[in-house]
């Protein structure tokens, strides 16, 4: 199964950031299942390493982050993911959108993140991180 890892999963992970870090790093776990494809974008990235360095420095968020990326895949964001985010009314923060349509575009069946609300529009399954360990994965 394909899951999309919105920012607020990887900064809550990076940053230890409780409560919602014992199910976020609960996801991120499933990284070493055959069963789970775990990935991200590049903007999703580049917000949690902003936030890793504002806590833990520049050479410690470095090393974090080079840790998520060798465990998870980095989904494609081109034109195409660009204009559809830009066109749909739906939409309201170019950033989720730009988020939604990637991972749409590379055949996520959920989205994971802490702002459900932010990705109302979307076709796709969204959920929290507590939420899809105890209800998807607990199944």
């Amino acid at each position: 199964m394909k899951i999309f890892l919105d920012a607020n999963v990887l900064i809550s992970v990076l940053n230890k950031e409780y409560p919602v870090f014992s199910h976020s790093a609960r996801v991120l776990s499933l990284a070493d299942s055959s069963s789970y494809q775990l990935c991200t974008s590049t903007i999703c990235l580049a917000i949690a390493f902003y936030f890793a360095e504002k806590k833990s420095g520049a050479k410690k968020a470095k090393e974090k982050i080079s840790i998520l990326i060798s465990k998870i895949d980095i989904v494609e964001s081109n034109k195409k993911v660009a204009m559809q985010a830009a066109k749909d009314k739906q939409v309201l923060d170019f950033e989720d959108g730009l988020e939604y349509y990637s991972a749409l575009h590379s055949g996520c069946k959920y989205i994971i993140t802490e702002d459900v609300n932010d990705f109302h529009f979307s076709n796709i399954g969204v959920v929290t991180s507590e939420q899809f360990m105890t209800q998807i994965i607990a199944k």
